[in-house]
Protein backbone atom coordinates (compact mmCIF):
# COMPACT_ATOMS: atom_id res chain seq x y z
CA UNK A 1 0.00 0.00 0.00
CA UNK A 2 1.11 3.49 -0.79
CA UNK A 3 0.42 6.54 1.35
CA UNK A 4 -0.53 9.98 0.10
CA UNK A 5 1.36 11.58 2.96
CA UNK A 6 3.70 11.04 5.88
CA UNK A 7 2.97 12.68 9.23
CA UNK A 8 5.79 12.76 11.79
CA UNK A 9 4.83 13.62 15.37
CA UNK A 10 7.79 14.72 17.49
CA UNK A 11 8.00 14.94 21.27
CA UNK A 12 11.00 17.13 22.13
CA UNK A 13 12.06 17.24 25.78
CA UNK A 14 14.78 19.00 27.77
CA UNK A 15 15.09 21.66 25.06
CA UNK A 16 16.78 25.04 25.31
CA UNK A 17 14.01 27.07 26.97
CA UNK A 18 15.27 30.39 25.56
CA UNK A 19 14.81 29.31 21.93
CA UNK A 20 11.42 27.78 22.78
CA UNK A 21 10.23 31.29 23.68
CA UNK A 22 11.77 33.05 20.65
CA UNK A 23 9.28 33.29 17.76
CA UNK A 24 11.90 34.66 15.35
CA UNK A 25 14.28 31.79 16.08
CA UNK A 26 11.48 29.24 15.68
CA UNK A 27 10.28 30.85 12.45
CA UNK A 28 13.82 30.64 11.03
CA UNK A 29 14.24 27.07 12.31
CA UNK A 30 11.03 25.74 10.74
CA UNK A 31 11.65 27.58 7.46
CA UNK A 32 15.18 26.17 7.30
CA UNK A 33 13.87 22.68 8.08
CA UNK A 34 11.34 22.98 5.26
CA UNK A 35 13.92 24.17 2.74
CA UNK A 36 16.59 21.64 3.77
CA UNK A 37 14.04 18.80 3.48
CA UNK A 38 13.18 19.79 -0.10
CA UNK A 39 9.82 21.41 0.61
CA UNK A 40 8.41 24.58 -0.98
CA UNK A 41 7.51 27.24 1.59
CA UNK A 42 4.26 29.06 0.73
CA UNK A 43 3.47 30.89 4.00
CA UNK A 44 3.81 31.03 7.77
CA UNK A 45 2.01 32.12 10.91
CA UNK A 46 3.46 32.39 14.44
CA UNK A 47 1.97 33.53 17.74
CA UNK A 48 3.88 34.39 20.94
CA UNK A 49 1.88 33.72 24.09
CA UNK A 50 2.11 35.79 27.29
CA UNK A 51 3.96 35.13 29.50
CA UNK A 52 5.70 32.51 27.34
CA UNK A 53 5.34 29.93 24.61
CA UNK A 54 4.97 29.95 20.85
CA UNK A 55 2.64 28.28 18.37
CA UNK A 56 3.57 28.41 14.73
CA UNK A 57 3.21 26.83 11.36
CA UNK A 58 5.15 26.98 8.14
CA UNK A 59 2.86 26.13 5.27
CA UNK A 60 4.55 24.17 2.53
CA UNK A 61 3.18 23.23 -0.88
CA UNK A 62 3.46 19.64 0.36
CA UNK A 63 1.46 20.34 3.60
CA UNK A 64 2.92 21.86 6.83
CA UNK A 65 5.46 21.95 9.64
CA UNK A 66 3.99 23.09 12.97
CA UNK A 67 5.30 23.68 16.50
CA UNK A 68 3.81 24.35 19.94
CA UNK A 69 6.21 25.16 22.78
CA UNK A 70 6.11 25.18 26.57
CA UNK A 71 9.40 26.85 27.56
CA UNK A 72 8.65 26.49 31.26
CA UNK A 73 8.70 22.71 30.77
CA UNK A 74 11.51 22.74 28.17
CA UNK A 75 9.07 20.91 25.86
CA UNK A 76 7.97 21.23 22.23
CA UNK A 77 5.44 19.31 20.17
CA UNK A 78 6.19 19.30 16.44
CA UNK A 79 4.27 18.05 13.38
CA UNK A 80 5.98 17.48 10.05
CA UNK A 81 3.33 16.52 7.48
CA UNK A 82 4.42 16.02 3.88
CA UNK A 83 2.66 14.73 0.80
CA UNK A 84 4.30 13.25 -2.26
CA UNK A 85 7.79 11.82 -2.64
CA UNK A 86 9.95 14.92 -3.11
CA UNK A 87 10.35 15.89 0.57
CA UNK A 88 12.40 14.14 3.28
CA UNK A 89 10.40 14.72 6.49
CA UNK A 90 13.03 12.94 8.63
CA UNK A 91 15.59 15.54 7.57
CA UNK A 92 13.27 18.31 8.79
CA UNK A 93 12.67 16.46 12.08
CA UNK A 94 16.41 15.96 12.70
CA UNK A 95 17.20 19.62 12.02
CA UNK A 96 14.45 20.86 14.37
CA UNK A 97 15.48 18.43 17.11
CA UNK A 98 19.10 19.58 16.88
CA UNK A 99 18.35 23.31 16.66
CA UNK A 100 16.10 23.18 19.75
CA UNK A 101 18.78 21.34 21.70
CA UNK A 102 16.44 18.49 22.64
CA UNK A 103 18.20 16.13 25.05
CA UNK A 104 15.39 13.59 24.68
CA UNK A 105 12.97 13.00 21.84
CA UNK A 106 10.58 10.52 20.34
CA UNK A 107 9.00 10.25 16.91
CA UNK A 108 5.83 8.59 15.72
CA UNK A 109 5.10 8.29 12.01
CA UNK A 110 1.60 8.05 10.59
CA UNK A 111 1.07 7.14 6.97
CA UNK A 112 -1.85 9.25 5.81
CA UNK A 113 -4.22 8.35 2.99
CA UNK A 114 -3.30 4.69 2.60
CA UNK A 115 -4.25 3.53 -0.88
CA UNK A 116 -3.98 0.42 -2.95
CA UNK A 117 -1.21 0.83 -5.53
CA UNK A 118 -3.73 1.26 -8.37
CA UNK A 119 -5.62 3.98 -6.42
CA UNK A 120 -2.42 5.88 -5.63
CA UNK A 121 -1.39 5.94 -9.31
CA UNK A 122 -4.78 7.40 -10.24
CA UNK A 123 -4.52 10.14 -7.60
CA UNK A 124 -1.33 11.68 -9.01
Amino acid sequence: MNALGRHLLLELKSCNEEVLDDPDFLKDCLNEAAIQSGATVVGESFYHFSPCGVSGVVNIAESHIAIHTWPEFQYAAVDVFTCGCSVDPEKAARLITERLGAQSHSLIELRRGLMEDSQARGAK
